[in-house]
């Protein structure tokens, strides 16, 4: 019988503290472009600030969902794609709209 290891593993080591960055990374740049919103008050900021909070939420969601709250793998990663999928579409319209 194949049992997953007691511990972590390197792996999923390197996994932990990756998205650790990504989610530390994704919240400055949240952030700063939050700050510039309400400095400027542009509305296209404001759009840019909530795509990249989406992005990171969703980068680091499937994990969280696996680790802390028993949900399958699968649907952690489903749910994540799509939070990714929604602030890149945010993004883009970020860089549309005037």
């Amino acid at each position: 019988m194949n049992a997953l290891p007691a511990g972590p593993t390197g792996m999923t080591l390197a996994l932990t503290i990756v998205k650790t960055l990504v989610l530390v990374v994704g919240g400055f740049i949240t952030y700063f472009a939050f700050k510039a919103y309400r400095r400027t008050r542009q509305r296209s900021l404001g759009y840019l600030a909530a795509g990249f909070g989406l992005v990171t939420l969703g980068l680091v969601l499937a994990g969280m969902l696996y680790e802390l709250l028993d949900v399958l793998l699968i649907t952690g990663i489903l749910l994540e794609s799509l939070l990714v999928l929604a602030g890149f579409l945010v993004i883009a319209y970020s860089l549309y709209v005037q």
